[in-house]
Order: C-alpha cells, then sequence, then structure tokens
C-alpha cells in the first residue's frame, strides 16, 4: 500500500483537507478528488496549457504540479472564474468573439488570460501572444482567441 500524505489547500475559496499519493499530479486531484472536470487534461506533459490553473496567483500547468507540492496553495481553476449570476469578462469576450468552438482548451486559455490580465492590466498584442504560447488550439487559429483577449482587456478597463 502506498503511502499517503496530508495535505491542505484552498481551490476556488473551499478549504480541503485530504490525504494523497505522491505521484498524483494537482490535475488529477482536481478532476478526480474533488470532480473540478473543467480543467483539462491534455498531452500531460506541460505542453497544451490545456490544464492550466492559477496556483498562488502564479499560471502552472497543473499536470506537471504533484499535488503535494500544493499543501497550503491557494488555487484557482475555471470553476472559480464566473459567478452564479453572470460569466467573467474574459469568458464573456470569448464567447462574444466566436473564440469558443470544441471547448478543449477554453478553459486554458482563459486562465491564462486572466493571470495574464492581473499581472498587466494593458499587454499589447505581442504580450498577448507571448503570454499565451504555451497554450494550443486546433480549432480556431488563435485570431478570434486574440480578439477576445484583446476584447476582455477593454471591459476590464471599464470595470
Amino acid at each position: 500500500m502506498t503511502q499517503k500524505y496530508p495535505i491542505r489547500i484552498n481551490v476556488n475559496g473551499e478549504n480541503y483537507s485530504m490525504h494523497v499519493e505522491p505521484q498524483k499530479t494537482l490535475l488529477q486531484l482536481l478532476r478526480e478528488d474533488l470532480e473540478l472536470t473543467g480543467t483539462k487534461e491534455g498531452c500531460n506533459e506541460g505542453d497544451c496549457g490545456a490544464c492550466s490553473v492559477i496556483l498562488n496567483n502564479k499560471l502552472v500547468n497543473s499536470c506537471l504540479v504533484l499535488a503535494v507540492e500544493a499543501d497550503n496553495a491557494v488555487i484557482e481553476t475555471i470553476e472559480g472564474v464566473h459567478t452564479a449570476e453572470k460569466l467573467h469578462p474574459i469568458q464573456q469576450a470569448f464567447v462574444d468573439s466566436g473564440a469558443v468552438q470544441c471547448g478543449f482548451c477554453t478553459p486554458g486559455m482563459v486562465m491564462a488570460s486572466k493571470s495574464m490580465l492581473q499581472e498587466t492590466a494593458n499587454p499589447t498584442t505581442e504580450d498577448i501572444k507571448d503570454y499565451l504560447s504555451g497554450n494550443l488550439c486546433r480549432c480556431t487559429g488563435y485570431v478570434k482567441i486574440l480578439d477576445a483577449v484583446e476584447s476582455a482587456k477593454e471591459m476590464l478597463k471599464k470595470a
């Protein structure tokens, strides 16, 4: 029997205490244990960005973070971005710009965009391209995604 380690985490404002196996990734913990399936499992190598979450105010690929490394961390997933009443401005911009096609990459793209716009209120188009370079999309060709982030940037300035 594999030894399990105690961890405490805060995910989307909720506190959790649990025991995890040393090889369990944060992605597995979120999807399997907490049933937060908005964070997608893509490549499991940190190349696609589908599993992007914000960990202690930093964008990370949750497939590359062991759950035990997240002990005492604050984590935000796509499920924590919107309120019950409405979508977050970034999510709304993705919808309005037609940047959501199959939707598989969208949670990671939204989390990356949110992280970037928290760090830099007025990124250039080149900044946006650079920041989102770790997130792959096979459907949109990125033009609509860039449009969505530009739109979200303007919406957040007005908020």
